[in-house]
């Protein structure tokens, strides 16, 4: 068997764009992988076009070699746009083999550890302004039987707080751990907001409420700062969206710098790295929870890789999405007691309708986080998917 083509495609999802790629073979199968990238989608479509010329001829189940040789060859290692390639193809690559198998992918990567897997939604806070409507919200996502729950609570604001935003964040915090009570699990995001003085004294705030963990407090230029805020944290640190390679999490473990490492799929590699960074963080003793806030293939992936990672801890999945989400591919999951069911299907389990995602083109968006546009982060129209 022989990859014979290599192809983007790039579909409006609100938020950003999801950036599914094909890789056709002459056998007359093919597989697809994500590499949904905020606001770089343009970019990605260019690096996957360079892939394309390395591969295309190449056989596609030497999956280590091509990854490696992709890096290894890059003059510029790293990076979101190269590493976003690189882990879509990967993706896809793994698609074609469990397909030309008949079996899931976590079968070729040792078999199930487990058959479901414990989630938190992301989202859920769409379109809520005061700590009331947080709340009520909440409430709601806890009665479809989520167990554990992220949000940012800190509006705007970039390196400092007021005394009056912190108090505002607070409060909007405790409102939804009234809403909720002490069986849901909140976990605190930081979007990489803020200077080391101050995301020390937010988490020693936060300890108060019991949050899982205080995600990315600072930003993720810097290992060595949030290996500080880690040091004098009273609450767990998580970490690990914007980071591309195991040399990445290489250096995060050695540093200390978090207790729960969140490496995405789309970005740090695909399959193929994500078991390596999974075996490092074991070694570690460090909880894997990845980075999950994409589209359906990335997603599908990500279940194939908790199936088979011992220390998977939990899965971050959207709450609902735009309504087309259906449309564009067969995805069919199943939540029950808070979590999510392992697909058995062949490959990653999904299919995607290229004429369905072609009713739905790329649109242009921007980044939210420091605009006070934060939770506008879903259409006024959206469906519950799972």
């Amino acid at each position: 068997m022989r990859i014979t083509d290599i192809r983007t495609q790039i579909v409006d999802c609100f938020r950003t764009n999801w950036v599914f790629v094909f890789v056709e073979t002459d056998a007359g199968l093919t597989g697809v992988g994500e590499g949904t990238l905020e606001y770089k989608e343009q970019a990605l479509a260019g690096a996957v076009a360079h892939v394309r010329a390395a591969l295309v001829g190449q056989d596609p189940f030497t999956i280590e070699k091509h990854r490696h040789d992709l890096y290894r060859d890059a003059y510029w290692r790293g990076g979101p746009v190269l590493m976003s390639a690189v882990s879509a193809v990967d993706m896809a690559l793994w698609d074609l083999l469990g397909q030309s198998l008949g079996v899931p992918v976590y079968q070729l990567l040792g078999g199930k550890c487990r058959d479901r897997v414990r989630i938190y939604v992301n989202g859920w806070f769409a379109g809520a302004r005061t700590s009331g409507e947080f709340a009520a919200k909440a409430k709601e996502t806890a009665d479809r039987g989520i167990t554990a729950m992220k949000w940012d609570p800190f509006g705007k604001a970039y390196l400092d707080l007021t005394p009056r935003e912190l108090n505002q964040a607070l409060s909007c915090v405790a409102a939804v751990r009234d809403a909720v009570g002490d069986e849901v699990d909140l976990l605190i995001e930081g979007h990489g907001r803020f200077n080391v003085p101050t995301a020390i004294r937010i988490a020693r705030e936060l300890a108060a409420f019991k949050p899982l963990f205080f995600e990315e407090p600072v930003p993720p230029d810097n290992l060595e700062a949030l290996a500080e805020v880690r040091a004098q944290s009273p609450v767990a640190i998580a970490a690990g969206e914007r980071l591309y390679t195991r040399q990445d999490f290489y250096r995060l473990i050695e540093l200390k710098a978090a207790d729960y490492l969140q490496p995405d799929i789309s970005h740090a590699g695909g399959l193929t790295e994500l078991k390596k960074i999974a075996a490092m963080a074991d070694t570690a003793c460090l909880p894997f929870a990845p980075h999950n806030p994409s589209g359906p293939v990335a997603n599908a992936a990500t279940l194939q890789l908790a199936a088979c990672v011992p220390q998977f801890s939990l899965l971050e999945i959207m709450v609902s999405d735009v309504v087309w989400r259906r449309e564009i591919c067969d995805e069919q999951l199943q939540l029950q007691d808070g979590y999510l069911l392992i697909p058995d299907k062949p490959g990653l389990g999904i299919r995607v309708d290229e004429a369905a995602c072609a009713r739905h083109p790329y649109q242009p968006h921007s980044l939210r986080h420091y605009t006070g546009a934060l939770t506008d982060i879903r259409p006024p129209e959206t469906r519950a998917f799972f």
